[in-house]
């Protein structure tokens, strides 16, 4: 899982607790690892059978859900009642008919007669809320629900109530047969820890089952880590609606979880307003949001929009392409003054000679200083584009009903309408303020030289203008070949003329990478809303990549949000955050290093003798040998060779856009934010020298193994290197 949680090979409480442990299958009396300890097989049955009376409730739940459908049609109601009620019905019996197949509960507290849970008992704690009967007690406690949180933030210092906390191991792959439950483990925290619980053997220390849960292989898409979330974790989990946050992980910490599971939980506490105002996922690719696509979902959130932000602001097809520098000018902030230039050079009452309604005899008549007081006056308000265009139309009409009504008394409501729709009306408006299109727009700055000078005297000096003319300049807007920063400026233009729909709460992955004019994009999509902002600077690769987060998020429209920064690893084994390390003197950004609390782990530096293909071969065979994904990336140029080699030797593979696979190539300008079992690492020199951040891009590719990294080179490896190699 990405960024997944803390490991349980560390305790998470400050101070030691007793603990008792019992697992199915632990090593019986007389085998070298038996341990003596209570008999708790009983204990385990009974919670066999609370999960098959989970399974049979949330059985009667789905049922009962789709049969409130049924009759939620037969009810009398108005229109608009009846579609808002049978919609609503439909999807939460969809929603509850999705739901993924496995264990109902993972955890559960129980609380003494005093403090915060008092009278509560013995709660589960899951990750939906279970019931046989609405006005029943639960039998699984939603885990984002207020009493669950101390399922996360007890401990031994502070119990808040709870005297005894309970993990079950399930086996893995669990689809959730009770049969799976192998294993439970209680932490007493409270100062009257055994009361009615089974008696504590010896202190066994961190959890094994919470390490068990968090290091298991990771074949497959991205998993939920609602088991294994951490209090810090937790405290980022439950931020509020209108809370703006940045998270700064290092590799491992649990951003991307963070954020996904922040999303899952605003969906719970402010279902009405996240679902009126939308709440929109974003990654950097779609490979990862392949990865990460069936989180939400098994949280019991269906329905969360997941995308990139080139999916959702482009316009056209791209087919065109631009240069280095071109892109980096297009992407840069000060482009944004060079639009709103360009769109309001539209803007001029010179063009028009004044307005005359004729009514009758009578003439009503608008001067040209008249008309340009109401463009100024228009123009100071700083409306949209589109908006400022129609309250220019509305106070020239206002001001031939003035005189109208000045002579013959008010006016019906038909006649203003049909001033409003006078062709020298329209003719006025056109004139002063032209209805345009953002596609006009952009492709008028970037052909026409003179235009472009006028809107970026100032800003572009006379190199950066040129880079932004195309080598061949099409004859309209209507055939021109757009780029992927195209994009950008056709959605500034676009926002200029009209606000873009809105979303209650966007959550951005890997925002170290996003440009200032794409973070402009967001910011118009999050006006009244808040955002998560997830990312790593170390782990900037694109050209234009963020180095500081306060500007970053000014960019975003949040300056001053906090920035809340995540150290610790949980994912990444020690020696791979140690040798990652070494990169980050050399990436000009302001990090501190990730601490890894991982003491496993395997770090394997692969020298080949000339066959670099058959080094990689040999590492990916032994790889096999283990449990597990397996990792294979190289320079993007290099991707298809590889692939090549290991086909030819038996051994398929697949892209990054598949998440089942054993084996797969990824080319390293694409493994951001995937995570992989065992990384094969290919020649990292060449990754660093074919990227214009190759160093960062290094960074990533290092990253990615949660369990073995071999470094399979035949070259100088860059952090041995004097030089660093730079693209």
């Amino acid at each position: 899982m990405t960024d997944s949680a803390a490991p349980a090979s560390t305790p998470s409480h400050d101070t030691p607790h007793e603990a008792t442990r019992y697992v199915d299958h632990a090593p019986r009396p007389g085998h070298p690892g038996h341990v003596p300890q209570p008999d708790l097989r009983p204990e385990l049955h009974r919670e066999r059978a609370h999960h098959d009376r989970c399974r049979t409730a949330l059985a009667a739940m789905v049922a009962g859900a789709q049969e409130q459908v049924v009759i939620g049609e037969d009810v009398s109601a108005s229109g608009a009642d009846a579609e808002v009620l049978g919609y609503r019905l439909r999807s939460h019996a969809k929603a509850l008919r999705e739901l993924p197949e496995g264990p109902l509960f993972f955890g559960r507290l129980d609380f003494g007669d005093d403090g915060p849970g008092a009278g509560l008992g013995g709660l589960h704690i899951g990750r939906l809320r279970i019931g046989e009967h609405p006005a029943a007690p639960p039998l699984v406690v939603d885990w984002r629900a207020p009493v669950s949180r101390a399922f996360y933030q007890a401990s031994a210092g502070d119990p808040q109530g709870v005297l005894v906390r309970r993990r079950f191991g399930w086996a893995p792959g669990s689809r959730g047969d009770s049969a799976d439950l192998t294993g439970f483990e209680d932490e007493h925290l409270g100062a009257r820890a055994g009361e009615g619980t089974p008696a504590p053997g010896p202190a066994t220390g961190p959890s094994v089952l919470l390490a068990q849960e968090i290091e298991r292989p990771r074949v497959g898409p991205m998993r939920d880590i609602a088991a294994t979330i951490q209090p810090e974790q937790d405290d980022l989990v439950r931020g509020g609606l209108g809370e703006t946050v940045c998270v700064q992980g290092a590799p491992g910490t649990g951003k991307t979880a963070v954020g996904l599971h922040r999303a899952a939980y605003l969906l719970y506490t402010h279902p009405q307003r996240i679902h009126r105002g939308g709440l929109l996922v974003l990654g950097p690719h779609r490979a990862f949001l392949s990865y990460i696509a069936e989180v939400l979902p098994a949280l019991g959130e269906t329905g969360v929009r997941q995308s990139t932000l080139h999916d959702e602001i482009a316009r056209h097809p791209v087919t065109g392409t631009d240069s280095d520098l071109a892109a980096g000018v297009k992407h840069d902030a000060r482009m944004a003054e060079v639009l709103r230039r360009a769109l309001y050079a539209r803007v001029s009452a010179d063009r028009a000679r004044g307005v005359v309604v004729a009514e009758d005899s009578y003439r009503w008549r608008i001067t040209r200083d008249e008309l340009a007081a109401i463009v100024a006056g228009v123009r100071a308000e700083e409306p949209p584009y589109a908006i400022g265009r129609e309250r220019v139309r509305a106070r020239i009409v206002r001001r031939i009903q003035d005189q109208a009504e000045g002579r013959a008394g008010p006016r019906p409501a038909s006649w203003v309408r049909r001033v409003e729709r006078a062709r020298v009306v329209s003719a006025c408006v056109e004139a002063v303020w032209p209805k345009v299109r953002p596609e006009e727009v952009v492709a008028e700055l970037l052909v026409d030289a003179e235009a472009l000078a006028r809107a970026a005297d100032g800003l572009l000096d006379p190199a950066e203008q040129r880079a932004l003319r195309p080598p061949r300049p099409p004859r309209s807007w209507k055939s021109a070949r757009w780029s992927a920063a195209d994009q950008v400026l056709l959605d500034e233009v676009a926002g200029l003329i009209d606000h873009p729909e809105g979303y209650g709460h966007v959550v951005v992955d890997e925002a170290q990478d996003l440009s200032p004019m794409e973070c402009r994009s967001i910011a118009r999509r999050v006006r009244f809303g808040s955002l998560t902002v997830l990312g790593d600077l170390a782990q900037g690769t694109t050209p234009w990549a963020a180095r500081s987060w306060p500007v970053q998020m000014a960019h975003l429209g949040r300056p001053g949000a906090p920035v809340v920064p995540l150290t610790t690893g949980f994912r990444v084994p020690g020696a791979v955050a140690d040798l990652a390390n070494r990169l980050l003197p050399h990436l000009d950004v302001d990090v501190p290093p990730a601490r890894s609390l991982r003491t496993d782990g395997e770090l394997r530096l692969r020298r080949a003798d000339g066959d670099l293909l058959a080094a990689v071969t040999d590492a990916v065979r032994d790889a096999l040998d283990r449990e597990g994904s397996v990792g294979v990336v190289s320079a993007d140029a290099h991707t298809d060779e590889v692939r090549r080699a290991l086909t030819a030797a038996g051994i398929p593979t697949t892209g990054p856009e598949t998440t089942t696979a054993r084996v797969t190539v990824v080319p390293a300008s694409l493994v951001k934010g995937l995570e992989y079992d065992h990384v094969v690492a290919v020649e990292p020199t060449a990754i660093a020298e074919t990227h214009p951040r190759g160093l960062h891009l290094l960074y990533v590719v290092l990253t990615r193994a949660v369990s073995r990294l071999d470094v399979v080179h035949t070259r100088e490896l860059p952090w041995e290197q004097a030089e660093i190699p730079r693209a």
